[in-house]
């Protein structure tokens, strides 16, 4: 059954968009689940693909789902609203918009600082860094890749506390660093390579946030600095350049 009343005076497009939304609302199709193809879809409502994808454009813009070339209509992520600004933190931002967060090891390697790391952490070159590979998961998906170095000298338990807590910030604390800040982020999108799209779990022909910033102590000094790549689709970056100044743009 098409479900599709020819005689109501509503158009039919605009019946198969309502039918389709209502099962995106409904969780019938998840975030990010690619929906049945045009000609399945055409099939199911009796209707020519023109009708079809006259409704699946409607879905469009009304930002329940996006079209990728050659790939097919997929239900738009739920965007994560991503606070920058002193107080920078992954947990924080996905505990604000009511999400459940999680980190994971991908790798953890102790070595020399190279020329560019050392620079940024105001290390010898040569001193000796950590460099921690982790992924950042909303609701059990993964949505940011983020290659970090550390000083390990500062950071001798690293790996054993990130392992029992899955938290950078946690680790900060058990170091004698709670309050750390954020010094600088420097934004550029690009096209992810092949290991950075599998580990995001999206295709190589949708672009990345890359992120690189630098955290600094109570003293300013710096003890952490990141290259993050984000799944640009599932996040909006909202910089904060005053205390609260978040507040500016409620409501909007």
């Amino acid at each position: 059954m098409s479900g599709i009343d020819r005689e109501s005076g509503l158009a039919v497009w605009r019946q198969i968009e309502e039918t389709l939304a209502e099962e995106i609302r409904s969780r019938r199709w998840e975030e990010g689940q690619k929906l049945p193809t045009e000609a399945d879809l055409s099939r199911r409502f009796a209707v020519n693909r023109h009708t079809l994808r006259r409704a699946v454009s409607a879905l469009v813009d009304r930002g329940l789902v996006r079209v990728e070339q050659g790939r097919g209509a997929f239900v738009r992520e739920n965007v994560l609203e991503y606070l920058v600004g002193q107080r920078t933190r992954f947990t924080e931002n996905v505990r604000r918009a009511n999400r459940t967060g999680a980190g994971r090891l991908v790798s953890f390697k102790r070595l020399r600082a190279s020329k560019e790391v050392a620079t940024v952490l105001r290390l010898a070159v040569g001193t000796a860094v950590l460099q921690v590979e982790t992924v950042g998961e909303v609701d059990g998906r993964p949505m940011s890749y983020g290659t970090n170095w550390f000083p390990a000298k500062r950071f001798p338990d690293f790996q054993e506390v990130y392992n029992a807590t899955h938290s950078i910030t946690r680790v900060m604390e058990h170091h004698g660093i709670p309050n750390y800040a954020r010094a600088v982020t420097k934004v550029t999108a690009r096209m992810p390579d092949v290991s950075e799209a599998e580990l995001l779990g999206q295709p190589r022909n949708r672009p990345v946030l890359y992120v690189e910033a630098v955290n600094v102590d109570p003293d300013g000094v710096p003890v952490q600095f990141s290259h993050v790549r984000y799944a640009a689709d599932r996040f909006q970056m909202v910089f904060e350049t005053l205390a609260d100044g978040a507040k500016y743009l409620e409501g909007l």
